[in-house]
């Protein structure tokens, strides 16, 4: 087993390499420009992204897409995730974290918009669409549709759900004393109630859960950036110098050059927001939508809430709380940082974290049912249900290093195909744009 570990990790880190994160990367920089930085619209989106009225075919609202597409989104990475990238890339990662967070923001977009564009209605009156529908009928490639769509499903099990359920009960666990047994029963019980009613029953329940606990681990960050306001200037000036310069060693720190934190930091801003890796676009495919620009710009908020402001808001409090120095990583970080306030801290980031983690269990399901759909027909849906529910359950009990590694692999590799649709179709993208976007005046 630990030498299969070690060998899952090792394709876990190529895969995620430097060719990975330049094709990513540089397709956010692509689209940025195709599309005349789509972001100057991101005051418009956010308004358009608060309707919860219908305003065309769909399942659901353009708000519930939205909530259900953050409720996979935010997560872990948004916390944990931003502590490894401060841990072994210095200050500096955060801003290149928020970078591209900025420059994915027309990635989402992008791929949005084509998922709404073909997607199509099913036999039961539902509304599928993703990638695998846009390679399929956008670049007449079913094939490579069907590798996208069995990595979704893969991953889904992985990432979004026992890996997930693992941390809320390790959590619980630590904080409260509570056996894994007892919060895994509670956990599979709330996920089977929520997702056995399929995606309108997911996105009612992620349109109550996501605001509050963004929210409230928002909230929670300024009151803790406030708390030590006087050091916040100093701080971001380090920020901003060490993404340049680097960042010498500090006491327990090592020490990381201009390539570290450029390397974790573009990597954990993009295994955050996801933007990319055409998870979310699967369920902007089952908005209520007048037409695919809209939803587009809607879904495009999704990565400037997760990156651009959660991931920067955790960032500031860990670099400020000057704990990153002792050589703690990842939990052991985030966990010293919100620590130093006493009550407040702690609180902040356990509701944060239970809440984070059981929306990303929620919205993952969903993605991981289409792609099972797309593969085996609407009877897999079903099936697949109740597989995640078990599978909850094994998550929140054992202990899966080499799932974790399996999901991460998976997960890289679902880019590759929907980033190959991006370029292959960014014509269609910019088109769709001129017609609804830019020659209506705005």
């Amino acid at each position: 087993m630990p030498a299969l570990e070690k060998f899952l990790s090792d394709i876990s880190n190529m895969v995620w390499g430097p060719p990975m994160l330049f094709f990513l990367f540089g397709t956010h920089v692509f689209l940025c420009v195709r599309l005349r930085f789509i972001q100057r619209y991101i005051l418009h989106a956010i308004r358009i992204s608060l309707r919860r009225t219908k305003e065309g075919e769909g399942d659901i609202s353009q708000f519930g897409a939205l909530t259900t597409a953050l409720a996979a989104t935010i997560g872990t990475g948004n916390i944990v995730g931003v502590a490894t990238a401060v841990a072994s890339g210095g200050p500096g990662a955060v801003l290149w974290m928020w970078l591209t967070g900025v420059f994915g923001i027309a990635t989402k977009y992008a791929e949005a918009l084509l998922s709404v564009k073909y997607r199509i209605t099913t036999k039961n009156g539902l509304m599928a669409g993703g990638p695998m529908y846009v390679l399929e009928r956008g670049m007449n490639c079913r094939w490579l549709g069907a590798v996208f769509a069995f990595l979704t499903a893969v991953a889904a099990f992985g990432i979004g759900n026992m890996v997930q359920a693992n941390s809320i009960t390790q959590l619980v666990k630590e904080t409260f004393h509570i056996s894994p047994w007892v919060s895994g029963i509670i956990i599979t019980a709330l996920t089977a109630l929520v997702i056995l009613g399929g995606i309108k029953s997911i996105a009612k329940t992620c349109e109550k859960l996501v605001p509050f606990m963004a929210v409230f681990y928002v909230l929670g960050c300024l009151v803790l950036i406030f708390t030590n306001l006087s050091t916040i200037p100093h701080t971001i000036a380090l920020i901003f110098k060490s993404a340049f310069t680097g960042q010498a060693a500090v006491g327990g720190f090592l020490g990381a050059g201009v390539k570290e934190a450029i390397r974790y930091g573009i990597a954990r801003g993009l295994f955050s927001n996801e933007s990319g890796l055409g998870s979310a676009p699967i369920v902007a495919a089952a908005a209520q939508t007048k037409n695919p620009v809209d939803q587009a710009l809607v879904s495009s908020t999704g990565t400037f809430w997760d990156t651009v402001v959660v991931c920067a808001l955790t960032g500031i409090v860990l670099v400020n709380s000057g704990e990153w120095t002792k050589g703690l990583d990842g939990a052991a970080l985030t966990k010293a940082a919100f620590g130093d306030f006493p009550v407040i801290g702690p609180l902040i980031l356990t509701v944060g974290l239970l809440t984070f983690v059981f929306s990303t269990i929620l919205g993952w399901s969903y993605y991981g049912e289409k792609a099972a759909e797309y593969l085996w027909g609407e009877k897999a849906v079903s099936i697949y249900r109740y597989l995640w529910v078990a599978a909850v359950m094994v998550g929140s009990v054992a202990t899966l290093p080499i799932v974790w590694s399996f999901a991460d692999i998976a997960n890289a590799l679902m880019a590759v195909p929907n980033l190959i649709s991006l370029i292959f179709l960014n014509r269609v993208v910019v088109e769709e744009t001129r017609q609804s976007l830019w020659q209506s005046g705005y």
